[in-house]
């Protein structure tokens, strides 16, 4: 139902490839000889396999341990370590496919990463020999004046496996870095404004993010332990061929006032609040929802207040953002979604006190996703709205927060179908506790 797979059409991702040429091609003109470098991430036998989402972005390939090149004349190698035991009888690999079909994947080439390495996994502190091949290849693009244009990840902030190849390469290449230009404003802007296929993607774990809120709202009841609801969640997202995309967080009574709180084997009090903050990652696109429910079914007077509070300025920056906005900017206040919340809140009881976050950040292949915050939003941005209020006196959280989509009239909201209002989940709570209240936990006949 939910799995959008056009991974076989590898026609995209050739398209992008393109792209990032002509931009390069627009900005340093001057360069004549190079090629870009992009490295795929390593396995970690303690945490499941994933693909650094740039190299991934580019190349739709899910092997690990991999190098690409793409030389100036859109000529594609693929470096991939030499192992010495047989890969495929250990795990499932895109290798073997590659190797026999490079073409289908839009790779030219396909030549050794290095010399060969014990085992069936490839490691970043493997010796330079297990690199031999790339220090050979990327140090004749130097020795002939050669430019090579890497990720430097300045735009997440973020050091990936990438950068350990690069300094290997600038230890092991004579004048690596003087020859290295980082393009990550130029990666950042392509992986910022997403095109239909990946609004269809996002859409999808949205979709599925959505049923483990269902999912997460059945489950909670007094007594329930918080690692409890946490696994209703996560359930939904293994099931649905997905995995979460950032660990969920359950957050209950005072924790609720926590904002990254992990879910524990505390139980859930009747008249607290309990934020529930997931998302389902499906098909390498991630879906990032937030809200408060109430663990006795149905807000208290206060709870409701503030709740109505967040939900009323939530409403008021969706239907304000539009291209041309800010996520921040100090000096256009009044076109800073940041700045425009606050206000929002100080005129109303100087509640901005107590809103201790950001209303919200890119989305896509990475729950935060890269994107130049220096830059107004644009058509083709996907980022959250989550404005909140954390009142640790009260132990009361409240957090609201939805998937939007940038058009040039305005922004969508993605993730429409979870409810919103404090009716709405009190509606759908007290169905719920209905249907577990006409359960007879005595009765254990099979009908």
């Amino acid at each position: 139902m939910f799995d959008i797979d056009t991974h076989n059409d590898f026609s995209i991702f050739s398209q992008r490839i393109n792209k990032l040429l002509e931009k390069i091609s627009k900005e340093y003109g001057h360069v004549k000889h190079g090629c870009i470098l992009l490295a795929a991430s390593f396995e970690n036998s303690r945490i499941p396999f994933r693909q650094d989402s740039t190299f991934y972005y580019y190349t739709g390939i899910n092997e690990p341990g991999v190098v690409l090149l793409v030389d100036l004349d859109n000529t594609r190698t693929l470096m991939v370590p030499q192992y010495a035991g047989n890969r495929s009888s250990w795990i499932s690999s895109q290798l073997a496919s590659i190797v026999d079909d490079p073409d289908s994947f839009g790779i030219d080439d396909i030549e050794k990463l290095g010399a060969e390495i014990p085992g069936y996994q490839m490691s970043p502190w493997m010796s330079n020999e297990a690199y031999s091949g790339l220090i050979q290849v990327v140090n004749d693009y130097i020795e002939h004046d050669g430019t090579i244009f890497v990720m430097g990840n300045k735009m997440s902030g973020v050091l990936t496996d990438s950068y350990t190849v690069f300094q290997r390469l600038n230890c092991s290449v004579p004048n690596f870095n003087e020859h290295c230009v980082d393009i990550s404003h130029l990666v950042a802007q392509m992986r910022r404004s997403k095109d239909m296929s990946e609004i269809e993607h996002l859409f999808a774990a949205v979709e599925l993010s959505v049923l483990a809120h269902e999912a997460a709202a059945q489950a909670i009841a007094p007594d329930v332990l918080e690692c409890e609801v946490q696994a209703q969640v996560e359930y939904i997202c293994t099931a649905g061929n997905a995995r979460i995309a950032f660990p969920t967080i359950v957050a209950s009574g005072q924790s609720s006032t926590v904002l990254h709180h992990e879910p524990t084997k505390d139980p859930l009090v009747a008249g607290d609040v309990v934020i529930v903050d997931c998302g389902a990652e499906l098909n390498r696109y991630c879906g990032d929802l937030s809200r408060t429910y109430p663990v006795s079914g149905t807000f208290n007077a206060r709870q409701k207040e503030l709740y109505n509070l967040v939900l009323e300025l939530q409403t008021y920056i969706s239907s304000l953002v539009k291209p041309g906005f800010w996520f921040t900017n100090n000096e256009e206040q009044e076109k800073s979604l940041n700045h425009l919340a606050r206000k929002f809140l100080h005129e109303r009881g100087g509640y901005d006190l107590y809103f201790t976050h950001g209303i919200g950040h890119f989305l896509g292949l990475d729950v935060h996703d890269i994107g130049d915050v220096s830059v107004p939003l644009a058509e083709g941005d996907v980022f959250t709205i989550e404005p909140g209020l954390y009142l640790p006196d009260e132990k009361i959280g409240i957090r609201i927060e939805d998937d939007f989509w940038l058009t040039k009239n305005g922004a969508i909201c993605l993730s429409e179908a979870l409810p919103r209002k404090p009716e709405e989940i009190e509606l759908f709570m007290r169905a719920q506790f209905s249907y577990h209240e006409e359960q007879d936990p005595t009765d254990s006949s099979i009908s």
